[in-house]
């Protein structure tokens, strides 16, 4: 059935191309006729795609056995562990690095604990510390995604494969995993390929440089457009590929089924099974929770440190993830309102454009017209939409199809159209995914660095930007501090959202 009004979703894919399109067409005009990729360049290159696939890999490897287990196991705690496993996705990447350091880095505790036992400590920094920060950030994304595919098994072929005696592990469990863990696979790899926080803080020098990185020192530091078009053209390449390989394969609805629904079944009830989830359960909540607790523990004693910078920060940073909250959802609204493949492509090649390539792009254009910093907050706040909205649509536009198909006759024959069938049917019935679309938006805005690294100064910083700046002096209480506001304002927004959605509205 198609949309009764089209003009909404034709004019958000046509916001979408010219955002897409327009800060590459600045690349591509400004990269013609320059040379080929330096020595340095190949490196950034393969570095970029090496940490990128063992992020994948390894986060993907352990998410099996711990989905395994919260798919056919119900416990005492199991709401509390499913809320801490999903907490790293929606963390801001700074704070995050604060946690894992507090635990990895020199002085950490687990480099404590090496130096009691007289052995040599660990370096977080360069690949080694890359890959665990995009582990610990992605894993529970690769976790949820596994879990929904467990969960879409039918609860009549485990009771018929046990009546049978066939191995439930040989004839579902596998055959599921052939068809979910590739795109699983595929979705965090285009999320480390494009990463630059975590290479700018933990990447450790020359070696450890990726394509993002690059890009951005090309800009900031060495203005050097050209490069940076260059770098960011070839990033495009590499992402635009395996987004039309993410297409082509099966994904697990990522935030579809309830993951505190557990599936009852016969297998997995021997000692050994019973142990091997505990296990995989156990460890996977320490690896998480314990550097979600030291960015509480350390950011408490540099609360009374903070610079007076602070609360002009944290209330640009709020206005901006509001401002893109509301532009991601209207944009997937609309998207999922037009329905077909055009709208789904609109919402799907932000993937492929890393924020800091659109501004790259988007900097070369108004270079002539304004100083970056004026530009600063409204184009972190477009770009930041451009990056939520493909999760956005994603949990959006089932429901929406889903109402469409059930209400979209009845709506036309009462006459509801516009902003009253928005008001008065799409926005009540999809207000749960609505709800948790924004929330994720907001989060995912909140600890975005990439943009406003690029763009903004003093004047305009937001509290990335803040904690990067008191991080780089060495100011590390009070850095940690910001981190914990930072951590405090995306769980706060994700929280207030998606309990709005939740929240059944009185009629």
């Amino acid at each position: 059935m198609r949309a009764e009004t089209p003009w909404p979703g034709r004019a958000a894919i046509t916001l979408v191309a010219v955002l897409l399109v327009a800060p590459l067409a600045a690349l591509v005009w400004r990269a013609a006729g320059i040379g080929g990729l330096t020595a340095g360049d190949v490196a950034a290159l393969r570095f970029t795609l090496w940490q990128a696939l063992l992020s994948a890999l390894i986060s993907v490897a352990l998410a099996v056995p711990v989905a395994r287990a919260l798919a056919r196991r119900r416990f005492a705690g199991r709401g509390v562990v499913i809320a801490v496993l999903g907490a790293p996705f929606i963390l801001p990447v700074l704070a995050a690095v604060v946690g894992l350091l507090a635990i990895f880095g020199r002085a950490g505790l687990l480099n404590q604990g090496l130096v009691l036992l007289g052995l040599p400590r660990l370096s977080i920094y360069g690949l080694t510390g890359v890959v665990l920060a995009h582990v610990f950030l992605n894993l529970p994304l690769a976790v949820r995604m596994i879990l929904t595919g467990w969960q879409a098994i039918p609860e009549d072929r485990f009771r018929l494969a046990a009546s049978l005696g066939v191995p439930v592990r040989r004839v579902l469990e596998w055959p599921m995993l052939r068809a979910v863990v590739p795109g699983a696979a595929l979705v965090i790899f285009l999320v480390c390929l494009t990463s630059f926080t975590v290479a700018l803080t933990l990447g450790g020098g020359p070696k450890a440089t990726t394509l993002e990185l690059a890009i951005y020192q090309s800009l900031r530091f060495d203005f050097a457009p050209d490069r940076a078009a260059m770098l960011a053209l070839v990033q495009l390449g590499i992402a635009g590929g395996f987004v039309w390989l993410t297409a082509r394969v099966t994904l697990a609805q990522t935030l579809g089924p309830d993951p505190g629904r557990v599936v009852p079944r016969l297998d997995g009830r021997g000692l050994a099974a019973r142990l091997g989830d505990t296990v995989a359960v156990s460890a996977a909540l320490l690896f998480l929770a314990l550097p979600l607790a030291a960015v509480v523990a350390q950011g408490v004693p540099g609360l009374a440190a903070l610079p007076p910078a602070t609360w002009p920060a944290l209330g640009r940073t709020l206005a901006v993830a509001l401002v893109a909250t509301g532009i991601a959802i209207t944009l997937a609204l609309a998207l999922a309102g037009h329905g077909g493949r055009l709208a789904d492509l609109a919402g799907t090649l932000p993937l492929a454009l890393s924020s800091l390539v659109l501004g790259a792009g988007l900097m070369i254009l108004t270079l002539p017209l304004a100083a970056p910093a004026r530009l600063a907050l409204p184009v972190t706040a477009l770009l930041n939409a451009m990056a939520a909205l493909p999760f956005a649509l994603r949990i959006v536009a089932p429901e929406v199809a889903r109402i469409r198909a059930d209400y979209g006759r009845l709506s036309d024959m009462l006459g509801l159209r516009g902003l009253a069938r928005l008001r008065l049917l799409l926005v009540p019935l999809a207000r749960r995914p609505l709800g948790l679309a924004a929330g994720l938006a907001a989060a995912l805005s909140v600890g975005d660095l990439g943009v406003i690294a690029l763009f903004g100064d003093t004047g305009t910083q937001t509290l990335p930007l803040l904690m990067l700046s008191l991080m780089g002096a060495y100011r590390l209480e009070a850095a940690a501090a910001v981190g914990l506001i930072l951590a405090a304002c995306a769980f706060g927004l994700f929280l207030t959202f998606d309990l709005w959605g939740r929240h059944e509205p009185r009629h």
